[in-house]
Parts: C-alpha cells; sequence; structure tokens
C-alpha cells in the first residue's frame, strides 16, 4: 500500500500523485521567481518551492492540479517541506479520483448532518424553523461537502458542516449557561450564517471564490437567501423574527472592517459573532501545531494577526486530538 503525503519521514524520498492545493509566484531574494507549491492529499498540506519557475510553470500548475511528485521530505526551520526533484501533471484519463486528493473534516458527513437536523428541532420559533429547514433543504448537498473557506478556517471537505456542528455545541453550553439567551435564534444564526459559502465559494475541490462571492459576499449572500426563502412561504418581509434573523446573519463578522454590514445590537448576534470568531481561532491554531513540533513555534498565522504559538513540550492534549488539516 502506497504511503499517503503526511506519512513520510524527514530525509525519505517520496514518488506520489498528490493534488496542488495552491499555487502562488514569488520572487526570490536575488530577483529570481519561484513557485510556492502547497501539496496536499486527504492525510494533509506540505509546501515545497519549484525554484526559477517560468510563467509557463505557473501556468502548468494552478491549483487544483493534480500531479505525480517525486522529492524528499526535508526540515526547514523545523517545519517540514518538500524539496522538489520533479513534477509531472497527471490527466483526467489515468484513472485518478481527484476527490482522494481533499481533505475532509474528522466526523462523517452523516453525523454532521444527524448532529444538525437535531438542533433544528430545538429551534421553536416558527419563523426560524421554516426559513432554516427551507434552506437546509434547498442547499444540502452544498452544505455538507462545501468547505468553510479557501485557505483559512476549515478549509476541508464537509469543513462547512463542521464548523457549524462546533458552533453549535458552544451555543448550546452558553445557552444553558445564560437562560436570558434566546436559544432559538442562535441555533438559527449558528446554522445560517455561512450558508452564503455555498453560493461564495466554488466548492471542496481546488476551492475557488465565485464572482458573486468576491463582487458580494457570504453575509449579503445569505441574507438575500433569507428573504428569498420567506417570499416563497408567505412570511411577512416586515415581521421583527425576520429582521431579527437577518441581523444576525449580517453582523456575524462583528465589525465593518470585517464584512460586517452592521454592528451586532442583539445579545444573540454579538454571541453568534464571538462563538464564530472563537471557533476559527481554536481550529487555525490547533492546525498549525499539529505540524509543529514539540518544544517550538508554529509558522506565522495570518488571521491570527500574524503571531506564531508555541506547542509545549508535552502536549498530550493535542496528540489526542483528531487532526483537522
Amino acid at each position: 500500500m502506497r504511503k499517503r503525503l503526511m506519512e513520510y519521514n524527514d530525509g525519505e524520498e517520496m514518488e506520489i500523485v498528490v493534488m496542488i492545493k495552491e499555487s502562488k509566484m514569488r520572487t526570490s531574494k536575488n530577483g529570481k521567481p519561484y513557485l510556492i507549491l502547497n501539496f496536499s492529499d486527504d492525510s494533509g498540506t506540505i509546501r515545497g518551492n519549484y525554484w526559477d519557475a517560468t510563467k509557463e510553470d505557473a501556468a502548468r500548475f494552478p491549483s487544483g492540479t493534480v500531479v505525480e511528485l517525486n522529492g524528499k521530505r526535508e526540515e526547514y526551520q523545523d517545519h517540514p517541506q518538500i524539496k522538489i526533484y520533479s513534477i509531472r501533471v497527471i490527466g483526467e484519463n489515468e484513472g485518478y479520483d481527484f476527490g482522494q486528493f481533499v481533505k475532509s473534516a474528522p466526523i462523517k458527513k452523516e453525523s454532521l448532518e444527524e448532529t444538525i437536523n437535531k438542533r433544528v428541532f430545538e429551534i421553536l420559533n416558527p419563523t426560524w424553523n421554516r426559513i432554516v429547514r427551507y434552506l437546509l433543504k434547498k442547499w444540502n448537498t452544498e452544505f455538507f461537502t462545501f468547505p468553510a473557506g479557501k485557505t483559512n478556517h476549515h478549509a476541508v471537505k464537509s469543513g462547512l458542516a463542521f464548523h457549524t456542528v462546533t458552533m453549535l455545541q458552544d451555543a448550546e453550553g452558553i445557552a444553558n449557561t445564560y437562560p436570558q439567551v434566546n436559544r432559538s435564534l442562535l441555533y438559527a444564526g449558528c446554522i445560517l450564517h455561512d450558508m452564503g459559502k455555498v453560493l461564495e465559494l466554488s466548492g471542496p475541490v481546488a476551492t475557488k471564490y465565485t464572482t458573486e462571492g468576491n463582487l458580494i459576499g457570504h453575509l449579503v449572500l445569505i441574507d438575500e437567501q433569507i428573504v428569498l426563502a420567506a417570499k416563497e412561504l408567505k412570511i411577512d418581509s416586515e415581521s421583527e423574527d425576520l429582521l431579527l434573523l437577518r441581523h444576525m446573519v449580517l453582523s456575524h463578522h462583528g465589525l465593518p472592517e470585517y464584512g460586517a454590514a452592521r454592528r451586532p445590537a442583539l445579545l444573540e448576534a454579538e454571541l453568534l459573532h464571538m462563538i464564530d470568531n472563537l471557533d476559527a481561532t481554536v481550529y487555525a491554531i490547533t492546525n498549525a501545531l499539529q505540524y509543529t513540533k514539540p518544544g517550538s513555534f508554529t509558522d506565522v498565522i495570518a488571521s491570527q494577526d500574524n503571531r506564531r504559538f508555541y506547542r509545549p513540550k508535552n502536549d498530550e492534549a493535542l496528540d489526542k486530538a483528531k487532526k483537522l488539516e
């Protein structure tokens, strides 16, 4: 049985079929162009530098390309990388299922769907319940297979539903602690807040931003979907319940500079923003730590203000955690 990408040890040579998850052209200190290639399969992602790259190389090896990679795993500044010997593009007629090179969330799609459906039953407000059910049915396939991001948090297959489930778990704990929280509204907000990403992103393989994703963004896209659902379900467009639900999704980024259309003006909206940020933060830091040797720091994490985080030498909790990406 052939090894997967993350199963190779330092100094070990590899000949393996992988996907180029991300390809970026950069210029070295001596002024020569090179490609940063992030190679991936369902075990994880490792970076490699393709030196002296040309524009033709960049066109031949874009994000989403499946390649046969010949190289060697090395360590650079306490982090793994691949010294590239050669790369060959794999053709569509060579019998590979390109989906096998995409890492998935650690919880199976069926379990994610079951958990979310259970929470839907706890949304007691009829307006919110009907809209959530309608949109989950409309976007079911995409919602349970799409990532929650292109490169940042939960950027794995079914990452959107996985992110939603962990947020619902956090929301349950908060609602149990603070009885003044409207559990139904908070749950509805958790389920719908990022659903616009089924329109903002292209899908789980070689994820890109769509034209409407770039021009409009997922907050406004899901607000539009809520309005269209209300119209289809003959819900009063001026009802307070509908306005509250729309406010939840439009404000969940917290601040205008982070994309929020409005700052949170409901207790539940503020909590939704905090839970969303909490889950994304835990995911990003945990993901970086999992590829960091004990006793050293992670690479810079862009989503965390370009900070680096330390992995303790005896990190039993992280050792027991399931790998996220």
